[in-house]
């Protein structure tokens, strides 16, 4: 179910920032991108009206302001259902690509422990640093089902893989405790 009436209401911002120094651009640019903004040319974003993309709107209209720029937000509407539908479309193929390459992540993730396990390196300090990446990709997921308002085909896929790391993490840790648990003789 979205958050978001199809055809809805969008803020725009538009943003203008001095050349130099160019960080100022860069930490606006981020912090857009954060927040799920799509970028419709330069210095023109759009997010669905919604509540969930406030603060990343705010910050960086404030990120903004402090590099001496100048922003303006304004709320629009499509003329016609075709307008908003297009926009809609426009907003959830971002979401796609954001989808996407969170489930390359995943892969990414899921490579790393089969290397792990290949290697029989059954570490503590291994093993935190694989909880760490899972708990990155946990975070991810959930900035980025809070962003998909509209639903994004992607994202059922993606929940299910979070959930297949998060089993391949558990079957590396209880490899880890086996290891660490093993009597000095019955190691090879």
């Amino acid at each position: 179910m979205s958050n978001a009436e199809p055809g809805g209401r969008w803020l725009v911002l538009l943003i203008k920032l001095p050349a130099e120094p160019t960080r100022h651009r860069v930490a606006v640019w981020r912090e857009l991108r954060k927040a799920g903004a799509l970028s419709l040319g330069q210095g023109i974003w759009a997010v669905p009206d919604v509540p969930v993309f406030a603060d990343g709107i705010t910050r960086a209209v404030a990120l903004t302001e402090q590099a001496g720029g100048q922003a303006v937000t304004l709320n629009a509407a499509g003329r016609s259902e075709q307008d908003a539908s297009r926009f809609q479309a426009l907003f959830t193929a971002a979401r796609t690509e954001d989808w996407q390459e969170f489930l390359a992540d995943c892969g990414k993730f899921e490579q790393e422990l089969a290397k792990e396990i290949r290697t029989a390196k059954f570490t503590l300090a291994e093993l935190e640093e694989e909880e760490q990446s899972l708990e990155r990709l946990r975070r991810w997921h959930r900035d980025l089902t809070a962003r998909d308002v509209f639903g994004a085909p992607e994202a059922a896929e993606a929940g299910r893989r979070l959930k297949e790391c998060a089993a391949a993490c558990e079957d590396y840790a209880e490899r880890v405790f086996a290891a660490l648990h093993q009597a000095p003789e019955d190691r090879q």
